[in-house]
C-alpha cells in the first residue's frame, strides 16, 4: 500500500513525526521489527502512542496522496475481472479508504485502535496481523480460498517485506523499489512513480499465460 497505491511514505514513521515520537520510534523499530514484533507493538502502541490525539492520526489518513495513475490502473484491472487485494503492515483505516474509493476487493492491514478522541494503547495482537515477513502467508491463503493457482497471481511491491510474495507469485513487479533484494525476484522493475506502467507488463504476462 505505502509506495504502491499511496505515495512512498512510511505511514507509521510519519505518524511518529506527527506525534513527536520519531527518534524513539526509529530506535524501537530497528530493534524489534524483525525479531520481536509483539514487543514493538507493546512499546510503541501501548506506551509512547497511548492517549495521543486520534485527530492527528485521522488527518494523516485523509491527507495521504495516491500514486499517479492509481485510480486508472485499478479501474483497468477491475474491468478485466482481476481480484485486487491490499496486504500491508500499514494502517487498516488507510486500506479501507482505498477500498472504498478505488474498489479494492480485499484488505489485510493493521488496526490502530482508537477510543473516543485518543489512541487506545491496545496491544492486542489480533489488531496487528501483518508483519514484515508474513505477507506471502496471507497471499497464499487468499489464493487457496478462491482456488487461484499461485502462478496466476501477480504481486506488486516495493520493499523487503514484499520479497516472499514476489518469490511465490507467478509474476512479480518491483514498483519504485526501496529494496535491492526485491529486484532480484521481480520479473519487472518500474522506476517511474506512475502505476499505469504496470499495465503493459501485466498484459504481456496474460499473453504468456494464454500461450502456456
Amino acid at each position: 500500500m505505502d509506495g504502491v497505491i499511496f505515495k512512498a511514505v512510511d505511514f507509521w514513521l510519519k505518524l511518529h513525526k506527527a506525534f513527536g515520537t520519531y527518534e524513539e520510534g526509529v530506535v524501537l523499530t530497528k530493534k524489534y521489527v524483525r525479531i520481536d514484533y509483539e514487543r514493538l507493538v507493546k512499546e510503541v502502541v501501548g506506551r509512547i502512542w497511548k492517549d495521543k490525539p486520534a485527530k492527528i492520526y485521522f488527518d494523516l489518513i485523509k491527507k495521504a496522496k495516491y500514486v499517479k495513475g492509481a485510480k486508472e490502473t485499478i479501474a483497468v484491472l477491475k474491468s478485466k475481472n482481476y481480484k485486487i487485494a491490499i496486504i500491508s503492515s500499514g494502517p487498516r483505516d488507510l486500506a479501507e479508504r482505498a477500498q472504498k474509493e478505488l474498489g479494492i476487493d480485499y484488505i489485510y492491514a493493521n488496526h490502530l485502535l482508537v477510543k473516543g478522541d485518543k489512541v487506545a494503547g491496545s496491544t492486542d495482537m489480533r489488531n496487528w496481523p501483518i508483519r514484515h515477513d508474513n505477507k506471502a502467508v496471507i497471499m497464499k491463503k487468499l489464493c487457496n480460498d478462491h482456488n487461484i493457482d499461485y502462478k496466476d497471481c501477480i504481486a506488486v511491491g516495493n520493499g523487503d517485506s514484499d520479497i516472499k510474495m514476489a518469490r511465490t507469485a507467478g509474476f512479480a513487479i518491483a514498483f519504485c523499489p526501496t529494496s535491492e533484494e526485491l529486484k532480484k525476484y521481480a520479473n519487472v522493475l518500474i522506476k517511474k512513480e506512475d502505476l499505469t506502467l504496470i499495465l503493459k507488463p501485466i498484459e504481456e504476462f496474460e499473453k504468456n499465460q494464454l500461450i502456456i
